[in-house]
């Protein structure tokens, strides 16, 4: 009998793919370990942040003119967008051709389609809530966040050194240490719009380094791993 193949749904932070200039290094092992594990029964969704691409656009956009939150959002959305089509470009080979911008959209993919690329949808969430909406489109109950920390942390370790990791933990402890309201740029391991969705839906959402891809791989084969899992 023929196993069912599995869809797994990546939300990529801007962070991993322009961390300060465009990380080769990080898009080449990316791009090999996808491929490995699509040999191996798996498609994947894979969504894509601006990270510092949008912030710095939002940054210079703030210090010449007056700008409305939707403004903000749509700079940081475009990012999402060229990031994507990076992304889309260097899995030419087995991606779908269009970013999917909308994730509510039906999209059948064709049999030797194994990566679906998306990108920003529209202003008041980030792409954290993109990913669960596609999660959603796609009957996957899991979500993974690649982004460029080890666990959730009780408080920012950038700022303090006795930041505590939370390996587990429930939707309701996750969404009290959020900020209540999603504001363009914010820099938080997964947005408030977006955890309270992924609540609703009873999603596990999986925050993990990527930048440590054997750890990431060691999760996709069911082995132990570093990051926080929240359900």
């Amino acid at each position: 009998m023929k196993t069912a193949m599995k869809t797994i749904v990546v939300s990529v932070g801007g962070s991993l793919i322009v961390p300060s200039s465009i990380d080769v290094s990080f898009l080449d092992g990316f791009k090999k370990l996808v491929l490995k594990q699509i040999k191996k029964g798996k498609r994947f969704i894979i969504i894509c942040g601006g990270g510092k691409t949008a912030r710095e656009y939002q940054q210079a956009a703030r210090k010449v003119g007056k700008l409305t939150k939707d403004d903000l959002d749509w700079l940081g959305i475009h990012a999402t967008r060229i990031n994507a089509h990076l992304l889309r470009t260097i899995f030419r080979n087995v991606a779908h051709p269009k970013v999917i911008k909308n994730p509510n959209e039906k999209i059948r993919l064709r049999k030797n389609e194994k990566v679906l690329i998306a990108s920003g949808w529209k202003p008041g969430c980030s792409t954290d809530y993109d990913a669960v909406l596609l999660a959603k489109n796609f009957k996957v109950k899991k979500l993974i966040n690649l982004t460029n920390i080890d666990y959730v942390y009780d408080k920012d370790p950038k700022r303090f050194k006795d930041a505590k990791p939370l390996k587990r933990l429930s939707w309701k402890k996750f969404i009290e240490i959020l900020p209540r309201n999603w504001s363009p740029g914010l820099n938080i391991p997964f947005d408030p719009v977006a955890a309270r969705k992924a609540k609703q839906l009873g999603l596990e959402v999986v925050i993990m380094n990527g930048k440590k891809l054997e750890n990431f791989e060691n999760y996709l084969e069911g082995k132990s791993f570093i990051g926080t899992v929240i359900k």
